[in-house]
C-alpha cells in the first residue's frame, strides 16, 4: 500500500514510485547525546550526517517520516544563488555582502551534487533551468539580470532568451522572454532525502521517525527535548522543522510561517512531446510562482497553486490542470495521476532564518521555496559550526530576518491578507 503522509495532503509521485525505503524506529524511553536534532528533512539529516561523521553522538527525531515535509515533496529545482537576485541583494546589503551570499549559494549547489556522488545517491538529476517572464514589462529585468550575473558576478551559466528562443525551449508561446541556466538543474527530492538518511545512519547518527517533539528547553548548559516516549538531553540542539514549527519554539514561530503549495503529475507525455524538449526545470515571474519540469519518465510535474491557511483543498488536480492548460492548451484534458501538497516555510524577507533562539539551541528554516540547495547546505554548516566554526553560517546568521507583524493572534490573518493581495497582482 502506498504510504500517505499524516502531515501533508495527497500521495506524491515521488512516494508512489519510490519503492521500499528504510523505516527508522520511534524513540523509546529517554536518551542523551552530544547534539539533538528536531526535524528529518534536508537540514536536519545533513547536520546529523556531518556531526556523526566527525565523531559526535547525535539523536535526530522526526514527527512523521523523513521527507514528509517540504524536503521530500517539493518541485526538485536547485536554482542558482539566493532566493533574491544578486542585484536585489546588492541594493539591500551592498556589493561585498551580495557577493558573499551568492558564493555561499554556489557552494551549496556544489555540495549537494558532491554529496550525492560521494554517497551513491541516484536522485534523477537533470541539468538546466529556465526562468520565464509572464508579463512583457518584466523582460528587460531578465535581460539585465543575465548581463549582471555574467559581467559583474562572473557566473557563466546564464543566458538571456528572447520570446522565440524561450518558446522553442518551453514548447509554449505563453511567456515573453527569460533566461536559461545551464549550470544548475533539478532532482527527485525524496530520493535524495532517503539517500541522505541512509548516509547519516551509516555514519552513526541515531535516527527516529514518528517521534514528535513536544517541547524544548535549555538550562544549566543542558538542552532538553521532550517527547511522548521520554526526554532527550544534549549539550546542543538544532531545530530544523521549517514550516512545521508551530507550538514548539516561539521565536522561530514568529519568524518562519507556513504556506501550502500543491503539485500535480501527469501521465508520461511521450518522447515526441513538444513540452520542454531539453528537459530543463522551469519557474516563472509570478508572485505565486509556477514551477514545472519533466520527470525521468517524461511526466510533467507542475506546481503553482498556493493556499495561505492550513486547510487542504478537496480537489488538487482540477486547479493544477487549469494552470497547465494556460501554458499548454493541448494538455487541457491531460490525465493527472498524482496530486499532492505540503507546507513551505517562508520568512518576511524571503531570506533563511538562522539564529540561536535560546542558549545552545540553533534554529534554521524559512528557505522560502529555495531549500533544495540551501537547507542541505545549512545543515552541513551547522555541523561545521559545532565542529569548530563556519564563516558561511555566519553569512546566513547576519541576514537579520525580522518577525512577521501582528503577534501570535494576528500574524496568520495579516499574512493571509498580504499574500492574497500580492497574488492578485499576477492577474494584471
Amino acid at each position: 500500500m502506498t504510504y500517505q503522509s499524516p502531515i501533508a495532503p495527497g500521495v506524491s509521485f515521488y512516494e508512489a514510485t519510490l519503492g521500499d525505503r528504510p523505516a527508522y524506529e520511534p524513540l523509546k524511553g529517554d536518551a542523551s547525546a552530544d547534539v539533538v536534532i528536531v526535524g528529518g528533512g534536508f537540514a536536519g539529516l545533513q547536520a546529523a550526517y556531518h556531526l556523526a561523521a566527525a565523531g559526535k553522538d547525535v539523536v535526530l527525531i522526526e514527527d512523521a517520516r523523513f521527507g514528509d515535509g517540504a524536503s521530500g515533496r517539493n518541485g526538485g529545482q536547485l536554482g542558482t544563488g539566493q532566493r533574491a537576485w544578486v542585484e536585489e541583494l546588492e541594493t539591500d546589503f551592498g556589493r561585498d555582502n551580495a557577493r558573499a551570499q551568492f558564493a555561499v549559494a554556489e557552494r551549496a549547489k556544489a555540495h549537494l551534487m558532491a554529496f550525492a556522488s560521494a554517497h551513491g545517491i541516484e536522485a534523477d538529476y537533470r541539468p538546466g533551468q529556465i526562468s520565464a517572464a509572464h508579463k512583457p514589462g518584466y523582460v528587460k529585468d531578465y535581460r539585465d539580470h543575465a548581463k549582471i550575473m555574467t559581467e559583474e558576478f562572473g557566473y557563466q551559466g546564464l543566458t538571456f532568451l528572447d520570446r522565440d528562443d524561450l518558446a522553442a525551449k518551453l514548447g509554449s508561446t505563453r511567456y515573453h522572454g527569460g533566461t536559461h541556466d545551464a549550470a544548475t538543474g533539478h532532482i527527485n527530492p525524496l530520493k535524495y532525502v532517503v539517500g541522505l538518511a541512509r548516509a547519516a545512519a551509516k555514519a552513526g547518527a541515531r535516527l527516529h521517525e514518528n517521534t514528535r517533539a513536544q517541547g524544548i528547553a535549555s538550562a544549566g548548559g543542558i538542552v532538553t527535548v521532550t517527547t511522548a516516549a521520554g526526554k532527550i538531553t544534549a549539550g546542543r540542539a538544532l531545530i530544523a522543522c521549517n514550516a512545521y514549527i508551530a507550538g514548539l519554539e516561539p521565536v522561530t514561530s514568529a519568524h518562519v510561517m507556513p504556506i501550502r503549495s500543491f503539485i500535480g503529475a501527469t501521465v508520461p507525455l511521450g518522447d515526441d512531446s513538444p513540452v520542454i524538449p531539453g528537459g530543463e526545470s522551469v519557474d516563472d515571474s509570478r508572485f505565486v510562482v509556477r514551477y514545472f519540469r519533466k520527470s525521468a519518465d517524461g511526466r510533467l510535474l507542475f506546481g503553482g497553486r498556493e493556499a495561505y491557511t492550513s486547510d487542504n483543498p478537496a480537489d488538487i488536480s482540477s486547479h493544477i490542470r487549469r494552470q497547465i492548460a494556460e501554458i499548454y492548451p493541448d494538455l487541457a484534458n491531460v490525465e493527472i495521476t498524482h496530486s499532492w501538497g505540503g507546507s513551505v516555510g517562508i520568512t518576511l524577507s524571503r531570506r533563511p532564518f538562522v539564529r540561536e533562539v535560546m542558549k545552545n539551541v540553533t534554529s534554521i528554516g524559512g528557505f522560502s521555496g529555495h531549500g533544495v540547495m540551501l537547507a542541505n547546505y545549512c545543515g552541513k554548516l551547522y555541523a561545521d559550526f559545532v565542529n569548530g566554526g563556519s564563516e558561511d553560517l555566519e553569512v546566513m546568521r547576519n541576514l537579520k530576518v525580522g518577525p512577521f507583524p501582528g503577534g501570535a493572534r494576528l500574524r496568520k490573518p495579516l499574512l493571509f491578507l498580504a499574500l492574497t493581495w500580492f497574488s492578485l497582482r499576477d492577474r494584471f
